[in-house]
Parts: structure tokens; sequence; C-alpha cells
């Protein structure tokens, strides 16, 4: 019998973009939540690897139209978008943008088919164009999966705003995290010698800063206080606590920023109380540096939902984030496996506090670990998306569109 495949389009390695990190996992665990089909990726045209087909040019305006013909070549049994702006937006020789109107051309074009989207970006206050651009989206496709509970029963308030119906195809289907990458304690030495970590002079206990360097994730604010807050820690625990500030810059736009944290990182190195590790956050090593980590501090500014906290959960790492911020309050909240702060003032108490507690940063962790393994794990999400493919195909084959329940 031959098995449809599942086609999924997106950006993909060795692309630095979170969303082809992303890609490459989920079709991972998609592929093992389906043996018997095979799980082929049209890419932009940077993307490498078995079967993905590199054919997304955004240097043409009807960059769609080749896309579309391979996708129906392969005719498959579904197809799984991954949606984020940037990555399908054209520029015209003035550097103006076309608003992603070729992304919807090419759900239209191959509109015949069932046809599943995932949004990364799905702000809580969406801008009138993104308001749009979300309405004929999930006009054009059969399922649309969102992230977060919030950004569902958020529409019903916006999109009545504009006098227009909320849409009724939509999915809540979380960010997922990896099952496999739980170390013990006990193999944190050898963790840390691998990554050339185990030196005399950083402490046994390590607050993580870990991940793409971008200007939204605003180092700069934890950097200006660790000094203070470092003596505290030793002041009230008796014990030595370093900051590791890890990862590397990827975007162009955020040079500046990352040649000041950097420089900022190296001259706390210089006075013994913390250690600045260049590496590109990807692959085993992302897990492996935030695993050597007691806790992580995600000081975002800007984010719907986070690759970041998605390997933080899947670590069961304590950590502390910005509040309210979108997706990283909101899995917060479900998970109760994360400490919020909104000020400089809270910030500083918050790093203390869990440095201070081992029982909280056990607490913490216990709880993360319930959350991965009964609600994001991507093991249960791959299910998820199995059903979102089930409802797309009988929205085909009945012609009825895709109609699921409200959140509120």
């Amino acid at each position: 019998m031959h098995h449809k495949p599942i086609v999924m389009v997106s950006s993909y390695p060795p692309r630095l973009c979170g969303i082809a990190t992303f890609a490459e996992e989920a079709r991972e665990f998609i592929q093992k939540a389906n043996p018997d089909r095979k799980v082929l990726v049209v890419s932009h045209t940077d993307g490498k690897g078995k079967g993905v087909f590199p054919l997304i040019d955004m240097k043409r305006r009807d960059w769609w139209k080749p896309v579309a013909d391979k996708i129906a070549d392969l005719d498959p049994y579904v197809v799984h978008i991954e949606h984020e702006y940037g990555l399908y937006e054209y520029l015209d020789e003035r550097g103006l943008g076309d608003g992603n109107e070729g992304f919807l051309t090419l759900l239209e074009a191959i509109g015949h088919l069932p046809i599943v989207v995932e949004p990364h970006t799905v702000h809580g206050r969406l801008r009138d164009a993104e308001a749009n651009f979300l309405y004929q989206l999930c006009q054009r496709a059969d399922v649309v999966l969102f992230k977060c509970h919030y950004q569902k029963w958020r529409l019903d308030w916006i999109f009545p705003g504009y006098g227009w119906e909320t849409p009724r195809n939509i999915m809540v289907v979380p960010h997922g995290s990896r099952p496999d990458k739980r170390w013990g304690i006990h193999e944190i030495p050898k963790l840390k010698k691998k990554l050339g970590l185990d030196r005399p002079d950083l402490a046994e206990h390590l607050v993580g800063m870990i991940g793409w360097i971008q200007s939204n994730k605003r180092w700069d604010i934890l950097l200006s206080m660790w000094p203070e807050i470092h003596g505290e820690i030793r002041r009230r625990s008796g014990k030595q606590w370093d900051l590791l500030a890890a990862g590397a810059v990827r975007d162009p736009n955020h040079l500046a920023d990352y040649e000041e944290w950097k420089a900022e990182a190296l001259k706390l190195e210089r006075r013994g109380i913390a250690h600045y590790y260049e590496f590109i956050p990807r692959g085993e090593i992302y897990y492996e540096t935030m695993a050597v980590c007691d806790f992580i501090v995600l000081p975002s500014i800007d984010e719907t939902q986070s690759g970041t906290l998605a390997r933080i959960i899947a670590l069961n790492k304590p950590y502390i984030t910005t509040a309210p911020m979108e997706g990283l309050t909101a899995q917060t909240l479900e998970s109760e496996g994360g400490l919020l702060f909104t000020t400089k003032k809270m910030l500083r108490e918050k790093v203390i506090e869990l440095a201070c507690d081992e029982g909280l940063r056990m607490r913490l962790g216990e709880n993360l670990k319930r959350y991965l393994d009964n609600t994001v794990s991507w093991t249960l999400v791959a299910r998820q998306y199995n059903q979102a493919y089930a409802l797309a195909r009988g929205a085909k084959r009945t012609g009825a569109p895709v109609v699921l329940d409200p959140e509120f």
C-alpha cells in the first residue's frame, strides 16, 4: 500500500535560524510518530539533508510557484507549514515588503490539499497588518496551530473589534521539548570537562544566561547587576556562584549589542566572578551548556514563545524570566517551573533567592519534569500534530471546515 508523505515547508538547517532548528526537531518526532510515512521538507535554498528540497528562493517574487509545483509532485498526506513573517517576505528593488502576500498565494495554489499552518509569532495585541494576515491565513488553511492558549482566546477580543468573526479552526499545540536530554547531577562534572568548563577559576555553582545573543534578550540587565548579586549570594549562602554567559550572535543587526555585552562579560570574567563561553547554540552542545548550570536567567523583552525556554524545560532547569511577556509568562504559570520578574529589583531578589534556596530549585525542577512528561514532550506534541492532520484531511474529504471549541 502506498503511504503518502508528510511534507513540511520551513527554513531548515544548516541555516542558523530558530525556526529551522524547531523544524529539524519537529520532523524527528513526527517521523517517529508516523513510521510508515516519509517526512519530507521543502525548504529555503540554504536547507540541506536527506529528504530536503531547497526550493524557496526569496529573491523571486513568484518564489511560491516552484514550491507549489514540488508539493503537488510529492502528493502529500498533509502539508505542514512553519510560518514566521521574515521567512516568506519578498522585498522589491526598493526594499519594500509584500506583507507575506506570496505566502497566502502559496496556500491558495495548494488549497486542494490538507494544510496545517503553525505560525510562530502571534502577539497578544496584533497590529492591523498582523490581524489581517492571520484572518486570511485561517481562511486558507484547514487547521492553524497556536503555541499558547492566550493567543487563541485573545482573538475573541481582537477580531470582533474589527467586526470580524473569530476563526474556529485554531488548535493549541505547545512548543515541543525533547524528553531525552536530562542529565543527573553525577554526570555534570563529565559534561563540564567535555566543554572545557572544569576550570579551577570557575565556581561549582553557575547561573546561566545561554543562547543566541540578540538585542531582545537583554543580557545587559543581569550583567550590570551581577557584581552586587554575586556578593550578596556569597554573603547569604557562604558559597561561590559565577555567571556563565554563553552563546553567539547570528544577526548582523544585533552585532553592536553582542560586542558590548561580550566585553562586559569578559570584564566580569577578569574579576573572577563570571565566564564568557562562545558557541553556536544548536544541537547537542546547546543542551550540554545549559545542563552544567544550576538555573537559567532568560531576560527577554519580546517573545511569543521561546526555543530557549523549550530547552530549559527539556533539561528540567529552574529559571527566571520576564513578565508579563507573552508565551514566557504563560508557560511559567502553566508549568510552575520558573520565577518571574518585572523590575531590576525583582530580578536581583529572584536570582539571590534561587541561588540560596536549593529546596526551591528542586521543587521547580520537579514541576518542570511533570510539565515536560505530561504536556510539552515532543512525543505528545507529535500525536497532537497527527490529530491536526486528521482534522485537515477530514475537512478536505467532506468539504466541511474544521470547527473547534473556543477556549472560554
